[in-house]
């Protein structure tokens, strides 16, 4: 039908990518308890690590090599200062997306990887700074591209992060009981909110951490790398 000639066979593609990678990501979170007491903490964290890793992977080159399948919805390339905003969303998106919060070492399960129960630095902002970056970062790149494909792409994102937004509160919630509920009624979803509510207040220098200059590395190299990273045209 006319109506569907936008549905090519990559959006569907990506569309079981997207599920796939939830459902393993998500599932393997909900499982982790269990988990840990079978195999230990490290052992688990790797075995996240080699699930997690090369499906993200698989759906970053998927997506860039796919990116202008479909329909052309808008075309705001040429228009003057939109590359401007792309580039400084995108930015922006990182700093949510790899907040300074997080153990560098139990991420590579160096140390033992424990759950923490944050309120500080960005998550005075927002309690869920990775699900914020992602929104961010999926507006941004939607806008550029402006097909079917990447639409498509950026709502399986966001839906996914809003599911974890209730997931990772819920399984907060079952680990530390009132001391997360605290937290959460000094906290927000919504950036900027408990601080506009009078419940959080900024403390700005909790942001002056190395890994935030790890973050303002990262981004720089991306910058770098980006036109050689658009030359990527895998087509499974």
């Amino acid at each position: 039908m006319e109506l569907f000639a936008w549905l090519t066979s990559s959006h569907l593609t990506m569309l079981g990518l997207l599920i796939t990678f939830a459902i393993a990501h998500s599932g393997l979170a909900a499982l982790r308890p269990w988990g840990e007491k079978q195999i230990s903490p490290r052992l688990y964290r790797v075995l996240f690590a080699l699930v997690s890793i090369p499906l993200a992977v698989v759906l970053i080159v998927y997506f860039i090599g796919h990116r202008y399948d479909g329909w052309q919805l808008w075309q705001v390339q040429d228009v003057p200062g939109v590359g401007a905003i792309v580039w400084t969303l995108s930015a922006i998106s990182f700093f949510f997306l790899y907040p300074a919060t997080f153990n560098l070492l139990e991420i590579a399960a160096i140390s033992k990887p424990e759950v923490h129960l944050y309120e500080t630095g960005i998550i005075r902002i927002t309690r869920h700074p990775q699900m914020v970056g992602q929104v961010i970062w999926c507006i941004a790149h939607t806008l550029w591209i402006g097909t079917t494909f990447t639409l498509l792409t950026s709502i399986g994102l966001v839906l996914h992060h809003l599911f974890a937004v209730w997931h990772g509160d819920k399984r907060l919630s079952a680990r530390y009981g009132e001391a997360f509920e605290a937290v959460r009624s000094r906290t927000s979803v919504v950036p900027f909110l408990a601080i506009v509510q009078g419940h959080q207040t900024l403390k700005w220098q909790e942001f002056l951490r190395p890994a935030y200059l790890g973050v303002i590395l990262f981004i720089w190299l991306l910058w770098s790398v980006h036109p050689w990273l658009l030359q990527i045209n895998v087509r499974f």
